[in-house]
Order: structure tokens, then sequence, then C-alpha cells
């Protein structure tokens, strides 16, 4: 396409100074025997549209996106005066798309500060997972995912959610219940006696 675009430029300079020697009225037959021509393709064309290639697309936004809609519609174009700067809107926004694109793709590295203080709070806290490490982080006010501490623990060769030595919450639980229960049945068993 862009060959294409170069090429369309280059023929297009050269068709304009072949218009700076011409008088006004030569230009002005010049412009009514191509609207002539533009009349006879879309009869020929009837209810068919024509098909412009991307680069014809780039040279007309790029040639008539100045011209104010008043003018456009005044213009015999083979496409509707609001096309043009559709085509010349599409034209900057992929332009801009492929500037912003990341040059390298994929998840951007998690700061280096932020990394070693994942890994000294695992270290200092062996009992603690990534989602207890994750949470003192939210709590200091850093943002990252519990996935990215995750990630940075299983690359450290750290267990991520390691055995943690004290009970967990619904252990301690069971054990209450559990020694409840049996409380009770020893209650039960004196009343009787």
């Amino acid at each position: 396409m862009l060959l294409r675009l170069a090429y369309l430029g280059v023929t297009n300079t050269f068709a304009l100074l072949r218009l700076l020697p011409m008088s006004d009225r030569d230009k002005d037959t010049e412009i009514l025997a191509l609207r002539h021509q533009i009349t006879v393709l879309e009869r020929q064309l009837g209810d068919a549209r024509p098909r412009f290639s991307p680069a014809d697309r780039a040279f007309l936004a790029a040639l008539l996106h100045r011209l104010p809609a008043a003018t456009l519609r005044r213009l015999r174009l083979p496409v509707r005066p609001e096309t043009v700067p559709r085509w010349h809107r599409s034209l900057i926004a992929r332009r801009h798309a492929a500037r912003s694109r990341p040059k390298r793709p994929g998840r951007p590295r998690t700061i280096r500060s932020i990394r070693l203080l994942v890994l000294r709070l695992s270290r200092e806290n062996p009992t603690w997972g990534y989602r207890r490490i994750h949470g003192e982080l939210l709590v200091l006010g850093i943002k990252v995912a519990a996935s990215t501490v995750w990630q940075i623990l299983k690359d450290a060769g750290i267990d991520p959610a390691p055995d943690r030595a004290t009970t967990t919450w619904s252990a301690f639980l069971r054990l209450q219940a559990d020694a409840i229960a049996a409380e009770n049945s020893i209650h039960a068993g004196r009343s009787r006696a």
C-alpha cells in the first residue's frame, strides 16, 4: 500500500506541475470533461459502488479533508461528502494506533522495587502466602495484582502458598465445634448419673 500511495503522490505532483502553465479557461474545460467522465462512469455502474484501494482512500482523504462540508457537497465526487472525513479519521486512527502500539508485546514487567519488596516480605514472614503479601502491599498503597505476587514468588523459587505452621481459621472452627460437642456429651452423661 505504501508503494502505491507513493506512486499516486508522484503522479499527481506531475499532474499539478502540468496544470501550472495552463490558463484558467483550459483548467475549467478539463474540469468539465472530468465531471462528464464521472457522470458516464456512474451511469455505467448503476447501483454498484466504485471500489477504492486503501492507497486511493488515503490520497483522496489527504487531498480533500481540509475542504469544508459545503464545498465537498458541491464537488462531483464518486463518494458521499461524509465519506472523505471518515476516511481521513480512519487514516489518522490507524497511524496513531501503529505509533502507540507497544514495542514489546505482553504484560509490562513489574517494577524492580516491588519485586524486591515481595521477596523481602516472603523471606521475613515464611508462613505468609501470596494472598497475605498482596494484602500487605495494598495496605502500603502499592497496587499490584495477586497473580503478579504469585508469579514473583514462583519465579524466585518460593512456594506462593506455603503450608502454614499455624492453624487455619476453618480448622480452628472445626476443633472448637468438636470440643463443644464433646463437652456437651460429658455434661449429658453427668446429668444422667
